[in-house]
């Protein structure tokens, strides 16, 4: 019985012990302090992806410790990045597929790439070559990508100012497929240099085919600024039919407006969800005349109007890939 008595004491101890520990956090002495090696090579599920029809290409790779890294695919002909990074031991399916989207424009085209994989703290990098054999096709309403030039269903209206050029261009500026709407010149009477009306009829129906909720549409596009003293604006007017007699009355139906000031070089994405637009008069914020609802399925006419101001001088921008998206801005 005395042995019982001393033992007992014991277990306590030892099962106090147990309780007491906790999991270690943080990361390990390895990933801290160990030396880098790869476990397994830098390799892609193809050579070649066609991602206009859903192909993708998935980067697998495995280190010695976690690591952060960092893989940039480049185009070769369109000069295109796609950015992709992560802080882990493995490359897969879970952190590095590439779906065919571009994070630096120009948007890839049809045309050999390159992948590196690039470790922090490491010097060497490791690359494979790779084959974009189709482009990538984002899902939504697409209003205008000019690649069959300006559709005579669109009503236009040019200044006849100097300079003017107002034309859809195929050149190194080419940002998305190979057409891209140029807009140019010098205006001194007008702040108005050019527009272009998008009626819904041009697209098959009297109003455009989007969904009943604001707050789920996206309109996107791709502008390219000039780095001048005159920097353009663009502006999106976007006109419903609210008493559904198929055309749009400023008196009776409302307007939503987005001024764009280009003060960028180069190409740069806008995005904007439609439930934000507000009604503009020269500028301002101004009450509509409809049923002061965003009812994106009731536009009947989209105008876009290149403005710049006429005591400057010339002005020009560039305009590509004008497109609606559900519920996200677009993924090019």
């Amino acid at each position: 019985m005395k042995y019982l008595i001393r033992i007992l004491p014991l277990l306590l101890v030892v099962a106090s012990c147990k309780r007491d520990k906790k999991p270690f956090e943080g990361p390990s002495l390895e990933d801290l302090n160990g030396p880098f090696g790869m476990v397994k090579p830098f390799t892609a599920s193809r050579t070649a992806a066609d991602f206009s029809k859903g192909e993708t290409v998935i980067f697998a790779a495995e280190f010695t410790k976690q690591c952060d890294w960092t893989i940039t695919i480049y185009g070769d002909l369109s000069k295109a990045r796609k950015i992709i990074s992560g802080k882990s031991r493995t490359v897969d399916a879970g952190n590095a597929t590439w779906e065919g989207t571009t994070t630096v424009l120009p948007a890839f085209r049809t045309e050999p790439c390159k992948a590196v994989l690039k470790i922090a703290g490491v010097t060497d990098s490791f690359s494979l070559n790779l084959g974009v054999n189709g482009v990538r096709v984002p899902k939504g309403l697409v209003i205008a990508d000019f690649e069959s030039g300006l559709n005579i269903k669109w009503n236009t209206f040019i200044q006849s100012g100097a300079n003017m050029d107002f034309k859809v261009k195929t050149d190194a500026f080419s940002v998305q497929g190979k057409n891209y709407l140029n807009m140019a010149g010098t205006v001194s009477w007008d702040w108005l240099i050019g527009l272009i009306d998008f009626p819904a009829s041009a697209y098959g129906s009297p109003t455009l085919a989007l969904s009943t909720v604001p707050e789920d549409v996206y309109f996107n596009c791709l502008i390219y600024g000039d780095a001048t003293p005159n920097p353009s604006r663009v502006l999106f007017q976007f006109k419903e039919d609210d008493n559904n007699n198929k055309t749009f009355d400023p008196s009776a139906d409302d307007q939503f407006d987005k001024e764009i000031i280009v003060n960028w070089q180069g190409w740069k994405m806008v995005s904007f969800k439609y439930s934000d637009l507000i009604h503009l008069i020269n500028g301002q914020p101004a009450p509509n005349k409809g049923n002061n609802r965003h009812n994106p399925n009731s536009i009947v006419t989209i105008s876009m109007l290149h403005l710049a101001n006429p005591s400057l001088g010339a002005a020009g921008t560039k305009i590509d890939y004008l497109i609606f998206t559900d519920k996200a801005p677009l993924e090019l």
